[in-house]
């Protein structure tokens, strides 16, 4: 397993976005993305371009069933 990459509350909605996410809406601070054609709501909490957690990465990861490997690749290129 790769370690989890440090990364910003908008570089990971970015790369979240190039994983075939859309954004469905915004409420206050957090980002919601749908998958088209059906599939879970993720948020993704944006406050001031700081680094998310790694627990709250990992919650993201997860949810969007993506791999860690995924993510990194997308944040990268």
């Amino acid at each position: 397993m790769t370690p989890l990459p440090r990364a910003t509350d908008k570089d990971v909605v970015r790369a979240i976005e190039g994983s075939g996410f859309v954004l469905s809406h915004l409420r206050g601070r957090h980002h919601y993305l749908k998958k088209p054609g059906g599939g879970r709501l993720i948020s993704v909490p944006v406050h001031g371009n700081r680094d998310l957690p790694t627990g709250t990465l990992r919650s993201i990861i997860r949810q969007a069933e993506i791999t860690t490997d995924t993510l990194t690749q997308a944040l990268y290129s």
